[in-house]
């Protein structure tokens, strides 16, 4: 069995409404687990506030979602 390279635990208290919202997402998203579409939605709050650097060494199957690269529009203001 390979080795977690997880080592921290994080204990998160959510309201029946803050629950609710995260099963339906991650229903919608078709995550593995609560962890993984919390570990998720972290991800992408700390990327759209530029806290973390997006591509270093991530494939897409890491998330379970295809991170698109190169926006549209982009180059158009060349």
């Amino acid at each position: 069995m390979a080795k977690l390279e997880r080592q921290e635990r994080l204990q998160v208290m959510l309201s029946g409404e803050e629950l609710e919202a995260l099963e339906n997402w991650r229903f919608e998203q078709r995550m593995p687990s609560r962890a993984a579409a919390i570990r998720e939605l972290l991800r992408r709050g700390l990327a759209a506030e530029g806290m973390l650097e997006t591509g270093l060494g991530i494939k897409s199957g890491d998330f379970g979602v295809l991170e698109q690269r190169g926006a549209e529009g982009e180059g158009d203001s060349e």
